[in-house]
C-alpha cells in the first residue's frame, strides 16, 4: 500500500524515531502501524544488545523534591557521547523520567522503568526507541529517593552530579539555605556515609588492617599495632563520614556541629549522591 507523508508524520511523532526509519518501518509492515512500531523498537532492541558492554559516561542527572519539601528524588540518565547527551530528544527523555518518578512514586528503578509514560509506552519502551534512533546505549544507571523531615537537592553546575540530604529536628524553621551547604559539602567531600554507624564492617575490618600494616611498616611495635589501627580508623571517620567532616566553609566546626548550632538536635538521617563519569 501507498505510505503517505502524513503517515510517516504520525509514526513520527509517536515514536520519535528518524523520518526514513519511519517510512522503511511502515513499508516493511504494509502500513500497520502497531507493527511498524514493533518494527523499529526491534531497532533499538538490537542496539541495546549490540552495545551492552559501551559505557556510559555522559549524560545527565536530575533532582526533584516534593512541595512539602518531605521527599527527593535522583535520576542519572546515561549515555555514550557528550554531544548525545545535549540532544533535545535526550534531555526530553531525562525529564520524562523524572515526571514519571514523582506521579507514580516509583520506589525502585525497576518501577520506574515500568512506567508508563503519557503516550502509554514504558519508560523502558521509550528508551529502547531512543536508542533505535540515536544508535547509542542509553540507561537509567541510579534512581534513588529520599524522605525526611525537610529534603533539600542540589544540582552541580556540570548537570552531572545531584545530591539529595534529609534533615530531621529542623524545629519548624527554614533549613534551606543550611541544607543547601550540607548538600554541597557531600557533593564536594564525598561522604561514604552519615556517621560511623553507617560504614559497613568490611570496610571497618579493611581499614583496621590497612592502619596495622602500615605501622608495623614503620616499626612500630605489635603490642602497639591495635591502638594505633584504632586511631587511624577515627581518623578515617572523621575524613569519609558526614556529620564527622569538618564543614567545608568553616572547618572550624564538623558538620554535626553545624546543624547543631542552627537548631538544637537538628541532624541527617540519610543523603544520596549520584554522578555520572
Amino acid at each position: 500500500m501507498a505510505i503517505t507523508a502524513q503517515d510517516v508524520n504520525k509514526l513520527r511523532q509517536e515514536t520519535g524515531a528518524g523520518m526514513m526509519d519511519c517510512k522503511k518501518a511502515l513499508t516493511e509492515a504494509n502500513g500497520d502501524f502497531e507493527a511498524a512500531k514493533d518494527i523499529l523498537r526491534k531497532q533499538g532492541q538490537k542496539i541495546a544488545s549490540k552495545r551492552a558492554d559501551n559505557a556510559t559516561s555522559e549524560g545527565i542527572v536530575l533532582t526533584h523534591v516534593s512541595a512539602d519539601g518531605s521527599n527527593g528524588k535522583v535520576i542519572a540518565l546515561a549515555c555514550e557521547t557528550e554531544p548525545v547527551s545535549k540532544v533535545e530528544d535526550f534531555q526530553n527523555l531525562a525529564k520524562a523520567a523524572m515526571e514519571a518518578a514523582v506521579s507514580t512514586n516509583a520506589s525502585s528503578k525497576e518501577e520506574l522503568l515500568a512506567a508508563p509514560q503519557a503516550d502509554g509506552r514504558s519508560l523502558q519502551d521509550h528508551i529502547t526507541d531512543l536508542m533505535g534512533k540515536i544508535g547509542e546505549k542509553i540507561d537509567v544507571i541510579a534512581y534513588e529517593t529520599v524522605s525526611a523531615e525537610k529534603v533539600v537537592s542540589y544540582d552541580h553546575s556540570n548537570g552531572k552530579l545531584g545530591v539529595l540530604v534529609g534533615l530531621t529536628n529542623t524545629g519548624g524553621t527554614d533549613v534551606t539555605e543550611v541544607g543547601k551547604d550540607v548538600a554541597m559539602q557531600i557533593a564536594a567531600m564525598k561522604p561514604i556515609a552519615v556517621d560511623k554507624d553507617g560504614v559497613d564492617s568490611a570496610t571497618v575490618e579493611r581499614e583496621i588492617e590497612v592502619g596495622k600494616e602500615q605501622a608495623r611498616a614503620e616499626g612500630k611495635p605489635e603490642a602497639m599495632l591495635e591502638k594505633i589501627a584504632m586511631g587511624k580508623l577515627n581518623k578515617f571517620y572523621k575524613d569519609n563520614t558526614l556529620l564527622n567532616q569538618d564543614f567545608v566553609k568553616d572547618p572550624s566546626v564538623s558538620v554535626a556541629k553545624l546543624l547543631d548550632n542552627t537548631n538544637k538536635g537538628m541532624t541527617v538521617t540519610e543523603f544520596k549522591r549520584v554522578a555520572i563519569g
